[in-house]
């Protein structure tokens, strides 16, 4: 086997990881949304969402890993390169999306911390 032929190869493996991660997640996410809705009465509905997300942003990562790895090791044309960009584009804005869809906040925004606490006077 030659170089291109492996890079190839690891690219379709990685892509097909990250399909097998969503498709996985989705199946897997619906017994633990109905077990455990979540926290303050969240809905089965609301939970399901929440852990499909993860499993999508997972999947996505992978597949623009796949795509990088294709494109600079295998045909790092201009042409491709600039394929790549859009690819990487379009998947990071959804995964921005479903970062604030999931948590509420965008992924550079810190965690809102919870109300103090307060202090107990002996």
């Amino acid at each position: 086997m030659d170089y291109r032929a492996v890079i190839e190869a690891i690219g379709q493996y990685v892509d097909v990881a990250g399909v097998t991660v969503m498709v996985i997640g989705a199946l897997v996410s619906i017994p633990l949304a109905l077990r455990k809705p979540g926290p303050a009465g969240k809905s089965v509905y609301r939970s399901y969402r929440q852990l499909l997300g993860r499993s999508i942003l997972l999947g996505l990562e992978l597949l623009v890993a796949a795509d990088i790895i294709r494109t600079v090791a295998v045909t790092p044309t201009l042409q491709s390169v600039a394929v790549l960009a859009v690819i990487v584009l379009i998947r990071t804005f959804l995964s921005f999306s479903l970062e604030l869809e999931i948590t509420g906040r965008w992924p550079w925004q810190k965690e809102t911390p919870s109300a103090p606490q307060p202090i107990r006077q002996a």
